[in-house]
């Protein structure tokens, strides 16, 4: 869910003067208290302990050594001695997650300055003005534009902002993303273009599962709950479901979707609708892939793999009686590594069909392809190697098929 938090600055003494500027963090990191300055004769040993200790790094050097600095924070770290992971599945998984944090917090304490408009004002920099006009909008005050999570509003705009080092690169890297798409072969190899936040579809499983799922013989139209960047609507809308309501809550995920249902040119059948889960009315078939993982996000991307108390999850089986046709269907797809992990037992997700009133009317699964899953060195490993993709077809108990 998107907040936009008050204004923050970061100051810092620079060459005997006090200096400010303004703070965006779209992890909603709080700004850093204690500022020094770094550059080009930085080492990275002194520069570990400031992070450590909670002092962030202002870079004034070259771009090229600031990005070899990082990476040299990041082997400092993964050098640690690291704790045996509990034998409970649950546990391992929630050390993992404090690892992760404290990891991310570490590295996004080395900061790069932005003049007002972006620009990068460090030797060798490249021009990353275009990449962050799609991630953070136009430059006045800080204002959002696609749904910014975190946004100094009111903040002054001739000052400087400043940012992690390691955002900036998530903000390049996604840009790259936007340009040049997901290749979804689901839809004959056209190709999906994700916005900054909005979680990208490169594991295709979910995607193929939604492709070959035999669709309802009810005729209607279909929702698509929580679009993200409407990869599943452009699927049904191919497939031939002559109307799909794609629904989000994400201001960035909503223009995501409609970019992408226009590009694909099925955005005469696709209506994308501001909605938190349903639309207003019924369907014949109703499409949710919720969060996977009932735990808490910690930044924007994660927003589409962690579901706090699987409220989303929870969200979607308890409406489907209220916004189904008579004889329409629930698609729910969901990965099992949440049983894995020990988060979520298989026992709880079948009760919380039988409270919704729902029934099960067939399940299609499918194995995940991603790297992780033959990954031995993963702390999550165990998990990750027996996880399965399934796609729940649920229908209203008590009706016939």
């Amino acid at each position: 869910m998107n907040t936009l938090q008050a204004p923050q600055s970061v100051a810092w003494t620079e060459a005997g003067a006090a200096r400010a500027a303004r703070w965006r963090s779209e992890s909603g990191a709080p700004a850093p208290r204690r500022v020094v300055v770094a550059d080009d004769r930085t080492k990275a040993d002194d520069a570990y302990k400031l992070a450590c200790e909670g002092t962030a790094l202002l870079w004034r050097g070259d771009f090229h050594n600031a990005r070899q600095l990082l990476t040299a924070l990041a082997r400092r770290i993964d050098r640690r001695p690291r704790k045996r992971p509990p034998a409970d599945p649950a546990q391992a998984f929630h050390q993992h997650r404090a690892a992760q944090s404290q990891r991310a917090r570490i590295l996004g304490m080395l900061l790069v300055p932005l003049e007002p408009g972006y620009g990068l004002a460090l030797r060798r920099a490249p021009d990353v003005r275009e990449a962050c006009l799609h991630a953070y909008g136009p430059d006045d005050a800080g204002r959002p534009a696609e749904g910014a999570r975190t946004a100094p509003v009111g903040a002054d705009p001739a000052l400087p902002l400043i940012v992690s080092l390691r955002e900036l690169l998530g903000v390049i890297g996604a840009y790259e993303w936007r340009r040049n798409g997901v290749v979804i072969p689901a839809l004959g190899g056209d190709r999906v273009h994700p916005y900054y936040g909005v979680f990208s579809p490169v594991r295709g499983e979910y995607v193929d599962l939604v492709a070959r799922a035999p669709l309802p013989s009810v005729p209607g139209p279909a929702f698509d709950i929580g679009t993200g960047t409407g990869v599943l609507a452009a699927v049904l809308a191919r497939r031939g479901v002559p109307r799909v309501v794609a629904t989000d809550q994400d201001p960035r995920a909503l223009a995501c979707a409609r970019e992408n249902t226009e590009r694909l040119g099925v955005a005469g059948r696709v209506a994308v609708v501001a909605a938190d889960l349903f639309p207003a009315g019924r369907a014949s078939l109703i499409v949710c892939n919720p969060p996977w993982v009932p735990a808490k996000p910690t930044s924007p991307v994660e927003y589409a793999v962690y579901d706090p108390g699987s409220r989303m999850l929870r969200g979607f089986l308890n409406g489907l009686t209220d916004h189904l046709e008579p004889g329409g269907e629930g698609w729910l797809i969901l990965s099992d590594l949440a049983e894995h992990l020990g988060l979520r037992p298989r026992a709880e997700l079948t009760a919380a069909f039988d409270a919704a009133g729902l029934t099960v009317l067939d399940r299609l699964d499918i194995q995940p392809r991603h790297p992780r899953a033959s990954d031995a060195t993963d702390p999550l490993h165990a998990a990750r190697a027996a996880e399965v993709t399934s796609l729940w077809r649920l229908g209203v108990a008590g009706e016939s098929e």
